[in-house]
């Protein structure tokens, strides 16, 4: 193989065939020219007036949060193909739900809490596929604040006649304390038979909130299968969570214990208990 070559003419020939290198158009050659002051920048300029309350408010004319559904979660076109059922119908009147709240917290209940919160506490995820707000998370807490008070009712109202019927058959003598009086109440689920879904769903519609609570049963002809006393629980759970958010846990408590647990007939009902796991 021949030597390559080095001669001035075949290197001017390779570099006449060379592609250039092209130079960044953003490539600046003095790096220096541009560089800014502080003194040149602009001052902003801070304004000192007091806001408007008028800037900040919201038009009263829009309508409020849950008498609609946001376009914007709004599916441009239907995934399902309309049914030849009606729609399930609930209530839209504010009025009517104030007077239940009247009937289920007592005089002045339709003021305790917001308009807002109001219709969240009896709105179901099942209604407008949740894209109004839904109950979920009030009705949890909810049914922490109602499971403790019913446990402190149970103990306050529980006594050990019902107990001494069961004898050890040992002969044991269990320890007796006055701090421990009563606490057999609280084994062998009775705060779960007190707090049955079907009581308090049987309670709830005494005070009418089968006829505010917002919801879409998967089987309009069969309510019952639907869960219908699981969304009134739910729905009753959800309003004590909203008291306690919006008023304490005092107020919350005081209306769980006179309008949920009283009306749930407790001392009656520990004692019937109480002989069904006796004679069990």
């Amino acid at each position: 193989m021949a030597p390559r070559s080095n001669t001035p003419s075949t290197r001017a020939l390779l570099d006449v065939f060379h592609p250039a290198r092209r130079r960044s158009s953003c490539a600046n050659p003095n790096p220096h020219q541009y560089r800014l002051t502080n003194a040149s920048l602009p001052l902003r300029n801070v304004s000192t007036a007091v806001p408007q309350h008028s800037e900040m408010e919201v038009d009263n004319g829009e309508r409020p949060r849950w008498a609609f559904t946001p376009p914007a979660m709004a599916a441009p076109v239907r995934s399902r193909l309309p049914t030849r059922e009606a729609p399930w119908k609930v209530n839209d009147d504010p009025k009517k739900l104030d007077s239940f709240y009247v009937q289920f917290l007592g005089p002045g209940g339709d003021s305790i809490l917001t308009d807002e919160t109001k219709w969240l506490a009896v709105t179901h995820k099942s209604f407008d596929h949740g894209r109004r707000g839904f109950n979920d998370r009030l009705s949890y807490l909810g049914k922490r604040i109602v499971e403790l008070q019913m446990s402190l009712a149970l103990l306050a109202s529980s006594t050990r006649d019902v107990f001494k019927v069961a004898k050890d058959p040992h002969g044991r003598t269990p320890f007796q304390h006055p701090a421990t009086e009563g606490i057999e109440v609280l084994n062998g689920g009775a705060r779960a038979h007190l707090l049955h879904h079907s009581r308090i769903s049987e309670m709830s519609q005494r005070y009418g909130l089968q006829d505010v609570v917002r919801w879409n049963p998967r089987k309009p002809e069969s309510l019952h299968a639907s869960g219908f006393e699981m969304v009134l629980t739910q729905a009753v759970f959800a309003i004590a969570g909203a008291v306690a958010l919006e008023r304490g846990g005092g107020e919350a408590n005081r209306i769980v214990q006179e309008r949920i647990i009283l009306p749930l007939g407790l001392r009656s009902q520990i004692l019937e208990h109480s002989q069904e796991e006796l004679v069990e």
